[in-house]
């Protein structure tokens, strides 16, 4: 993978942390993902993982960080389970969590999907945080809707491209020994090897320093021999470095809108949820050998660049008789035609030989579905007599401005196509559309029918605090 990563005299034990939040899961992790790819890369990790909370929100600034140090990456998230219907009398309890990483490409599209769809059918509101009983505001206002994942769902989707880790305390094999015992255990355990397969699930230990940590890692190694599982060192880890413990512990009072005094007995009593080296893992675990090793193979194992995950347009529906690119080439001739005149007598020198070159790059590069789906939509405003506009730079683009996406003439005002779309530029170009605020739902509906809504998605902004509410749900706290 060309990946770099010179090894520190500290890291002799090859170690990869495969359980780790950022601070995109809110108000639980503390540290940036760019903190966290440093930290990891100062002790020599093999790779990191990132699993936020129910999404990928932070994945794209992981890898950029990740890229620029040359440490492996590993894409996942700690997905929570919700109530399941019984199985032989038994039913799971409310928010379990399960633990995901994509084995490869394939398996970073199929944990966005099941993760998209779990959003879309999240309904759940006013659960309340570590046990507390919602407050009075809590129960008028409820909280976000949640993500509703199925573990059948989950399996189903998986199709041996997902290790899965039995996560932290409220994993569902953690849980049920914590709650009932070993034989529960043991049943929770069995249900993921049946869903995923035994080569998909290993059992996750982790030590924060609790002194029931070294009683539940025997307990749970004791049920993955048992049934031939696989057992994975982690360090369930909140936070790049020891120093960011405090506002780990403020952003839980936040979290479940208590003080610090009166969330202070359900929280971790030191600052122990850390990246670690491979050398202190190992002495840590130094009971259950192997673990530690294990977690690198599997972080080796997993790692991709995340350039490697591209984004496949819907099909364009085209008349018959034609491919997507014979389509736009039809329709841009049309559309030049009515814009410079025919190509026998153009009106704007070059035109015609310009908009060749466009087509010819757009082939090249294989995106002529997405100049069709533009134009579509474009198309649909126009009919629906609803203002819209291309712009950015593909008001630089010959082919844009002829097939009425744009208008600006790129070809009379001697622009550069190739500042839009070129060979040398990563991901598929960019067109830009404003349309008109009062009729936009309309447009969004017409996408949405045409296309389906699994393959269409609206853009999602990460809302930070703004300076007064952060002091002022801190000051709370």
């Amino acid at each position: 993978m060309g990946f770099n990563n010179p090894r520190l005299p500290w890291s002799s034990t090859p170690y990869a942390e495969l359980h780790c939040h950022s601070n995109f899961s809110f108000l639980d992790g503390a540290s940036h993902p760019e903190e966290l790819v440093e930290e990891g890369s100062r002790l020599g990790l093999e790779a990191l993982a990132l699993t936020d909370h129910d999404g990928m929100y932070g994945v794209v600034r992981f890898a950029q960080a990740a890229s620029a140090v040359g440490l492996p990456t590993v894409f996942g998230a700690e997905l929570s389970l919700g109530l399941t219907k019984p199985q032989n009398g038994r039913a799971d309890p409310e928010g379990r969590h399960l633990l995901v990483l994509a084995r490869d490409p394939v398996g970073y599209g199929r944990l966005c999907r099941s993760i998209s769809a779990a959003q879309l059918a999240g309904k759940e509101k006013g659960k309340p945080e570590f046990g507390f009983p919602p407050t009075n505001a809590e129960a008028r206002a409820g909280k976000p809707d949640e993500p509703v994942f199925s573990l059948s769902a989950l399996a189903e989707a998986a199709g041996g491209h997902w290790l899965v880790l039995t996560g932290c305390r409220k994993g569902t094999v953690p849980a049920a020994l914590t709650a009932e015992g070993p034989a529960a255990a043991a049943r929770q355990l069995a249900d993921l090897v049946v869903a995923f397969g035994r080569d998909n699930v290993a059992v996750e230990l982790w030590d924060h320093g609790d002194p029931l940590d070294s009683a539940r890692n025997d307990a749970l190694v004791e049920v993955a021999l048992r049934q031939g599982v696989e057992v994975v060192a982690t360090n369930n880890v909140h936070y790049s470095v020891p120093a960011r413990r405090p506002l780990a512990t403020a952003l839980a009072a936040v979290r479940a809108r208590r003080s610090l005094d009166e969330i202070d007995g359900w929280l971790p009593p030191a600052g122990t949820a850390h990246l670690r080296s491979g050398a202190e893992q190992a002495r840590r675990f130094a009971r259950y050998p192997g673990v530690v090793e294990r977690a690198a193979a599997f972080g080796r194992d997993c790692a991709f660049d995340l350039k490697l995950v591209a984004p496949r347009l819907p099909d364009y529906p085209v008349p018959a008789g034609h491919t997507e690119m014979s389509w736009l080439r039809v329709l841009t001739e049309q559309g030049a035609t009515r814009r410079y005149g025919p190509r026998e007598a153009e009106r704007v020198a070059g035109a015609y030989a310009q908009i060749d070159h466009e087509l010819a790059l757009i082939d090249q590069l294989g995106f002529p579905g997405y100049f069709l789906i533009v134009w579509d939509i474009v198309e649909f405003c126009r009919r629906s007599d609803i203002f819209c506009q291309g712009r950015g730079s593909a008001a630089n683009s010959a082919v844009c401005y002829a097939l009425g996406i744009t208008n600006a003439d790129a070809v009379s005002l001697g622009l550069l196509f190739e500042r839009f779309l070129s060979p040398e530029r990563d991901g598929p170009p960019d067109i830009d559309v404003d349309i008109e605020s009062d009729r936009r739902e309309e447009a969004i509906q017409y996408v949405y029918g045409r296309y389906g809504r699994e393959n269409a998605a609206q853009v999602a902004n990460v809302i930070t605090y703004r300076p007064r509410s952060a002091v002022r749900d801190m000051g709370k706290a």
